[in-house]
């Protein structure tokens, strides 16, 4: 059993490591509210773009963005994807980061069964690594974002997809970052980014990749619908090619920007709920010592009190 000093030791130790947890965890917190409201504040743009895009990927018009154009040529088994992961920067925030990556690997290796490449994109140092452990083909990385997303310094790693796609050398673009519930959930998906698709979401997992995978319909779907049944179209101005190229243009980089504060939202709400649970458990652990120094305190003192009756009735 260990003396009363050591325990003291280690009763000291995790006090000071619950001092640190706590303070992580009201850092978190503050920075999940400024982080949430970045979030929201994003989505009726997020939103509208989509509901603008999908209109137009079934607009009454002669020209045809290649954003809009479904390849077939994914699936024959000698073609290319390009996926973008969105992790972060910092560790502590449960498995956050854990899932988003499991989730990614199943998706490679479901490629790599149909003889289909991968080129990835990392945003953010946790996913950076994590491509490098697996030897995957990284095409171009970005870390250090920090706690407000910039999109002006997401440009250039989205770039490189981007002009992939259109060169053919990927059939499609695939965005896997995690999307944000609530404070006590937070969801890793990967969806469909290019081409325009009318079911955008392809694969969500809250705990394995061996989960059973779900085609959730986004917003697009239904205002295809109603675009269909309309038949209307826009009026453009000044031509067609300029308002449809730069609005694309927009929706990818609007899609980006979403999802990387979502994913920063996630982050401080999955740090925060970690650090509480530490804090909680470092004063679990507290009190389990403080009871075994107590009891080595008593019995040190029973074993002095019976050494001074034996010397007392020896004399």
């Amino acid at each position: 059993m260990p003396s009363g000093k050591e325990i003291r030791n280690k009763i000291k130790s995790v006090e000071n490591t619950r001092k640190i947890t706590k303070a992580m965890e009201m850092v978190a917190a503050s920075k999940m509210r400024k982080a949430q409201d970045r979030m929201l504040a994003a989505r009726p743009y997020g939103e509208k773009i989509r509901q603008v895009a999908a209109n137009l990927s079934h607009a009454l018009t002669e020209y045809k963005h290649p954003f809009l154009e479904q390849r077939q040529s994914q699936n024959n088994g000698n073609s290319s994807i390009g996926l973008v992961l969105i992790t972060s920067d910092k560790g502590l925030c449960g498995g956050l980061n854990a899932n988003i990556m499991r989730l990614v690997l199943s998706k490679i290796k479901d490629a790599e069964s149909q003889n289909i490449k991968t080129l990835n994109t990392c945003i953010g140092s946790k996913g950076f690594a994590f491509m490098q452990r697996i030897g995957a083909k990284i095409v171009s990385h970005i870390t250090g974002i920090g706690d407000t997303p910039h999109l002006e310094k997401l440009i250039g790693p989205l770039k490189v997809q981007i002009d992939a796609y259109m060169s053919g050398e990927v059939d499609a673009v695939f965005l896997a970052y995690t999307r944000f519930i609530n404070t006590m959930k937070q969801e890793a998906v990967i969806e469909q980014l290019l081409p325009l698709a009318d079911k955008n979401i392809i694969t969500v997992s809250d705990a394995s990749a061996d989960s059973v995978e779900k085609n959730s319909e986004n917003l697009v779907e239904n205002n295809s619908a109603k675009a269909n049944q309309a038949g209307w179209d826009y009026v453009y101005e000044p031509d067609v090619k300029s308002v449809i190229d730069d609005l694309l243009l927009r929706y990818v980089e609007a899609l980006i920007y979403q999802a990387v504060a979502e994913n920063i939202a996630s982050e401080q709400s999955a740090r925060m709920v970690a650090m509480k649970s530490a804090s909680d458990n470092a004063k679990n652990v507290i009190a389990e010592m403080t009871l075994a120094y107590n009891k080595a305190r008593q019995a040190a003192i029973t074993t002095e009190l019976t050494e001074i009756v034996a010397g007392a009735a020896a004399v």
